[in-house]
């Protein structure tokens, strides 16, 4: 029987989006005046392209039942590869900062690995779902779930975005792990990921400078180091109570990408870590909500959607505050829905969208 949606998760994915742009209001007004004369373009072009529309699909996939997902996942599959190989068409390829990872089609410009991380989702959910329905074995998928993530994961690396990629693997993986697959093959597909890791890690010179600089950041504070010692310095100036609303200085322009990768280590020092501590308690809160959506689901598909999609918001957050504070190497990636980028804040929206839609259906 249909209830209310999560009023409860829905607030707190209002308040995310809120302090959300308000961080963005400070983070990118530096940059927003130094290249386009206007310190709230970035906030402007956020809300226009990225969170008015994605509040609008946010509130039409509430109430769009879960189940007509399930018939469109693989459309909705084939229309993101068929976008990602449009990332390398000339006439269709957007780069910057040495990475392709945009489509421009005219009236709109997409990134397509973004969509990637809900079409994988659903797609396995709806493959492995149908072995429950079909009496088959979770097990007897292994191939099919290999094949899919194998594709979109060579896709997604040829951009290049090992932090997208890493998303994708770790949230199929739980997937994987929630429909009920094996420990030996658990084991054999997070062994087989971690040594693609290694090998891309090494085939490419700025990833293995990254992750030299990751273990050792003394080496070259000045070089390939710069950016982590400016993210920390940031977030160890805010101190307690942070260095006030719009004071912070690490947003002129000492720390690259102010807007998007390093957003969180600006709110930090501005924020301090008391208030910061409020952001990051949303987001624990949205994915035990979103765990407990998952358990009390009505059916596998239900749950493994919900469950693919709690596990993306909390692995991508979980990156890039890490990175922020050296936990792990630096990787682009941006803190969901509170990063600049139109496409990252209109496909979470819809996953959130999709959530509080199956919390309808969800048992007590």
């Amino acid at each position: 029987m249909k209830k209310t949606p999560d009023l409860i998760l829905l607030l707190a994915i209002i308040a995310l989006v809120s302090l959300g742009s308000l961080m963005l209001v400070s983070a990118s007004s530096v940059l927003g005046l130094d290249l386009h004369n206007d310190p709230y373009y970035f906030v402007r072009h956020q809300f226009y392209n990225g969170i008015l529309p994605g509040l609008v699909v946010l509130i039409v996939t509430m109430f769009v039942p879960y189940t007509v997902w399930r018939r469109a996942v693989v459309p909705f599959l084939v229309a993101v590869v068929i976008l990602l190989l449009l990332v390398f068409v000339p006439q269709f390829q957007m780069s910057y900062g040495g990475a392709s990872r945009w489509v421009h089609l005219g009236f709109i410009s997409v990134q397509p690995a973004e969509f990637a991380k809900l079409a994988v989702i659903l797609y396995l959910a709806a493959l492995f779902s149908s072995r429950e329905k079909t009496h088959g074995h979770v097990h007897d998928a292994l191939v099919p779930f290999l094949l899919v993530v194998g594709l979109i994961g060579i896709l997604i690396i040829k951009q290049p975005d090992v932090g997208t990629l890493v998303v994708v693997t770790s949230a199929s993986l739980i997937v994987y792990y929630l429909a009920g697959a094996r420990w030996k093959h658990l084991w054999m597909v997070l062994g087989g990921g971690l040594a693609t890791l290694i090998i891309l890690i090494r085939l490419a010179p700025y990833r293995m400078a990254r992750f030299t600089t990751f273990l050792h950041p003394e080496l070259d504070p000045k070089g390939i180091g710069y950016q982590v010692h400016q993210a920390l310095l940031a977030v160890g100036s805010g101190g307690i109570w942070g260095l006030g609303f719009g004071r912070g200085r690490q947003k002129f322009r000492y720390l690259p990408e102010p807007a998007g990768d390093s957003i969180f280590a600006i709110a930090a020092e501005e924020l301090g870590f008391l208030r910061i501590s409020i952001v990051l308690a949303l987001y624990a809160f949205i994915v035990i909500r979103g765990y407990q959506i998952a358990r009390k689901a009505p059916d596998m598909f239900s749950k493994l959607v919900a469950g693919g999609i709690t596990s993306w918001f909390f692995v991508q957050a979980v990156i890039h505050v890490g990175a922020n504070l050296s936990i792990f190497p630096l990787t682009g990636i941006p803190l969901p829905l509170v990063s600049y980028g139109g496409s990252a804040i209109v496909i979470t929206l819809v996953g959130a969208g999709i959530l509080l839609n199956i919390s309808r259906y969800s048992g007590d």
